[in-house]
């Protein structure tokens, strides 16, 4: 069984492009995510191989010799997958493909991602964004696949078998995309109706987001006491969770987590997980995490940021959580310079549940100014407008008198203007 296995074990080789004029060390960080990414998609890698060029080959990426090269190392290795750190145009796949011969699978880092996400996708709204990705990305890249069936029937007035079999094969997979949009858009419309749910009980809504493997699921465990799977992986969680969460000043939260960033995220994904980044652009307040022990913690806050701009969510109120504090032992100096660089960011550790307290202070105060403290006073037969007020706010005192309650509460802004009838007297936080 083991010897099964493997035989089965993917064992690739990472190829990167060293361009002239381009920082070297941002290189290398990149084929060490993309490391990374293959090891959570259960792949062995046995080399990293470079190659510097003023500007990707048109036809290999690479340049046809060394791609000759990194052919003949995985036959000698016995290496059956060759994945590219950027991604690959339509004909450099192809190409790349015939100069590997048909025992060496090639992907470029968008398909390892989209493999990634498929594997993780757990919600039939996760399954149908990702298999959209997937065949949006696989629509140009269809005519290398019955290349080889053209090639048998050739001559004047001749189609080729290839050529007629990929026109079926384009209209079938432009058929599953329309109609994948069209469910995605029934999830879209599901979702409104629920954030309108959430919305007339008034509790603000706070996002996770955060670079993929910073602790945003352990953290979100650590503050609701939820069950998400929190791994030390790339996209460990994937289809998003809202939980509720009562902070220190009594106001209840929605806590949401959402998939994590990356850098070169591709766009297509982007485009295909709005449904679920929305549930970010519609939050009421951002909390980032960031793996402050990580080197490159400061370069995974602006790939974030630029992700947050393509989804118009950029310049959202946001606390930052420094998480993973418990790493940086004897590296004292480090959270010094991050603290005064964010002066209100909030070191935690998710794990040992460190300065969790001080951290929902913070969210607090960020969202104060959203409620007020307030006396109404409501009749008796109005059961749903108190029930109302119990549920979106803080009652501190309550007296029944002469057919009415008079409540004194704090509530949230937009609820008060809608009880403006009932309000005796209000102050604002």
């Amino acid at each position: 069984m083991h010897d099964m296995q493997a035989a089965l074990q993917e064992r690739a080789v990472l190829v990167g492009l060293e361009r002239s004029g381009h920082d070297r060390w941002a290189l290398q960080d990149s084929l060490d995510e993309l490391r990374e990414l293959a090891r959570t998609a259960g792949v062995d890698v046995i080399e990293v191989i470079t190659q510097k060029r003023d500007k990707p080959d048109a036809a290999t990426f690479i340049g046809s010799g060394k791609a000759g090269e990194i052919a003949v190392f995985c036959k000698d290795k016995s290496a059956n997958l060759v994945i590219f750190d950027d991604d690959l145009s339509p004909a450099q796949g192809r190409n790349l493909g015939e100069a590997f011969g048909e025992t060496i699978k090639v992907l470029d880092r968008t398909e390892l991602i989209l493999d990634i996400f498929a594997q993780r996708a757990r919600t039939r709204e996760g399954k149908l964004q990702v298999e959209l990705a997937q065949l949006e990305y696989m629509l140009p890249r269809l005519t290398g696949l019955w290349t080889h069936l053209s090639r048998q029937r050739a001559g004047a007035g001749a189609r080729g078998p290839g050529e007629m079999q990929l026109e079926v094969d384009r209209r079938r997979v432009m058929e599953k995309i329309t109609r994948l949009k069209r469910d995605l858009e029934e999830v879209r419309k599901n979702r409104r109706i629920e954030r309108g749910g959430r919305q007339r009980l008034h509790w603000p809504v706070v996002s996770l987001i955060g670079y993929t493997n910073t602790g945003k699921s352990t953290l979100l465990n650590a503050l609701t006491g939820a069950n998400v799977l929190a791994e030390d992986k790339l996209f460990a969680t994937l289809d998003p969770t809202t939980r509720k969460v009562r902070l220190p000043n009594n106001q209840n939260i929605l806590l949401s987590d959402t998939v994590g960033f990356l850098r070169k995220l591709p766009h297509g994904l982007v485009e295909s997980f709005k449904a679920t980044l929305e549930e970010v652009a519609e939050a009421d307040l951002l909390l980032h995490v960031v793996d402050v022990s990580h080197p490159q913690a400061r370069e995974q806050i602006k790939a974030v940021e630029v992700v947050l701009e393509e989804i118009h969510a950029h310049g959202k109120p946001t606390v930052l959580a420094l998480n993973k504090r418990d790493k940086l032992e004897g590296k004292a100096e480090v959270l010094e310079h991050f603290l005064r660089e964010y002066p209100r960011a909030v070191p935690v550790s998710a794990k040992s549940g460190e300065n969790l307290g001080e951290l929902l202070d913070e969210i607090a105060n960020c969202l104060a100014s959203r409620r007020v403290n307030v006396t109404l006073s409501i009749p008796h037969h109005r059961a749903k407008t108190i029930a109302l007020v119990y549920q979106s706010g803080y009652v501190t005192a309550r007296k029944d008198a002469d057919g009415k309650v008079v409540l004194q509460a704090q509530i949230p802004k937009v609820l008060a203007g809608e009880l403006t009838p009932f309000v005796v007297e209000m102050e604002e936080k």
